[in-house]
């Protein structure tokens, strides 16, 4: 399924967010990686260049950790992007001035607050996707068909045939399984959460004294 995030207040906010620590990132890093190659034996060309190829990578690995791509895309994704921040945090620490400690800090920080902000934005989109999805799902199964001629009842909802079933099931001492009731209401991963639901309530337990009842009567 193609997922598309649900944007609101707080997703575009984070979008803002990262969009400016990126900005930031880029120009620090630019500074940094130019002085960098420049102090380790590039020419006026190169050193200009190498920061762009480096910031580059980035935004290209970026780009492809916000899509949602299969775990061998994304596994070559997080390597260029681990490269490239490996490369920027070696340049900015590398241009500095005076090795102490207050400079390292200084120097890391911008690849640094790029990576984390890049890592909570991916997971920002990744939860709206996943929220957006759900509502999809149970506005789908719950639907209510429009009935044909006004003597026709209101269907029933895909939890009430999927009850209907379980205690058919049940009576000749059957337990279905979530997927088994998935078929039954022509839903998708809905079965095991309406299981879930019916234990969690003590349907499942109220079900079982009722068929019971009869059996010690009889006896």
């Amino acid at each position: 399924m193609n997922r598309t995030p649900r944007w609101s207040a707080s997703l575009a906010v984070q979008c803002a967010c990262t969009a400016l620590v990126a900005l930031g990132a880029a120009y620090a890093s630019y500074r940094h990686g130019r002085t960098f190659a420049l102090r380790f034996g590039a020419d006026q060309t190169t050193a200009a260049i190498w920061p762009l190829i480096v910031d580059g990578l980035l935004v290209i690995a970026t780009v492809e950790l916000w899509k949602r791509t299969a775990d061998t895309g994304r596994r070559t994704a997080w390597a260029s992007f681990a490269f490239g921040i490996s490369l920027s945090l070696c340049a900015n620490i590398g241009a500095a001035e005076n090795l102490t400690v207050l400079s390292v800090i200084v120097a890391a920080s911008p690849p640094i607050a790029l990576l984390l902000a890049v890592e909570l934005f991916n997971r920002a989109l990744h939860r709206s996707s996943a929220q957006a999805d759900e509502t999809t799902e149970m506005s789908t199964e719950t639907a209510v068909r429009i009935p044909e001629t006004e003597s026709e009842t209101a269907p029933l909802t895909a939890e009430q045939r999927m009850w209907q079933h379980f205690v058919r099931e049940h009576a000749h001492g059957r337990i279905p399984t979530g997927a088994e009731l998935d078929r039954v209401a022509n839903t998708h991963n809905y079965g095991r959460r309406v299981l879930r639901g019916w234990k969690a309530t003590g349907r499942l337990a109220r079900l079982e004294n009722e068929q019971e009842r009869p059996r010690i009567l009889a006896a």
